[in-house]
């Protein structure tokens, strides 16, 4: 007997969105050097960084970031990754 009732059934997620991230946090740690780093950050500066990210993308979907040459869709959604397991309770 398996008991999974209640807890999330995390193949519905789209996997590309995974993938976004992993990109996104890999330059990340190449630049700054420390895989945790990000911990250490106000929430603040990650809805501001979401906020221009998003931004950019509405206005050129197919744009990506001039520093990493990533997509600013994928650092969309690093940032609100950051900030969904920052602000989880």
């Amino acid at each position: 007997m398996k008991y999974d009732e209640g807890k999330p059934k995390l193949t519905l997620c789209p996997t590309d969105i995974i993938t976004a991230v992993a990109r996104v946090r890999e330059y990340g740690v190449k630049k700054y050097g420390d895989s945790d780093g990000w911990k250490d950050v106000e929430p603040q500066r990650y809805r501001d960084a979401a906020f221009r990210h998003f931004v950019s993308y509405i206005n050129d979907p197919s744009g990506v970031d001039e520093e990493s040459g990533l997509p600013h869709l994928w650092h969309l959604a690093c940032n609100i990754a950051f900030l969904c397991a920052m602000e989880k309770d």
